[in-house]
């Protein structure tokens, strides 16, 4: 990731080699990890059972709060593009029966949006 994109807040790909090394342990039996995104210092990772977020706290980074979101739970999500001038895309997702979404998150022009969304679309719908 860019170090631009990086400062705007926009998300890039991590490989599910380095999630799992370093998240392994939060997995469940029969739990794998699908993808993930790097934003800054939190992380956000797809498993095949939930979405969890990671969110690192605090100016030296010593606390970390870990979310996790079953799929069940989101009621729907939207992802938008970046256009010719757009820096990202972004993903918006609704928990429960939120009238705003519970998460935003921004990508950058690397990540393919369109897998983020199949593999919402996969957990969500199926």
């Amino acid at each position: 990731m860019g170090i631009f994109s990086a400062l705007m807040g926009n998300a890039g790909t991590v490989s599910q080699e380095d999630l799992l090394k370093k998240y392994g342990q939060l997995l469940i039996d029969n739990e794998e990890i699908e993808m993930g995104f790097k934003l800054i210092r939190d992380t956000f990772i797809f498993t095949n059972k939930r979405l969890i977020l990671v969110d690192v706290q605090g100016l030296t980074g010593s606390k970390t709060e870990y979310k996790s979101i079953t799929y069940k739970s989101i009621t729907r999500f939207s992802v938008e593009t970046a256009g010719t001038f757009d820096l990202d895309a972004e993903l918006k997702i609704w928990v429960s029966s939120e009238l705003n979404p519970s998460i935003v998150k921004q990508f950058n022009k690397s990540v393919n949006v369109y897998d983020v969304q199949k593999v919402l679309a996969h957990h969500v719908l199926g």
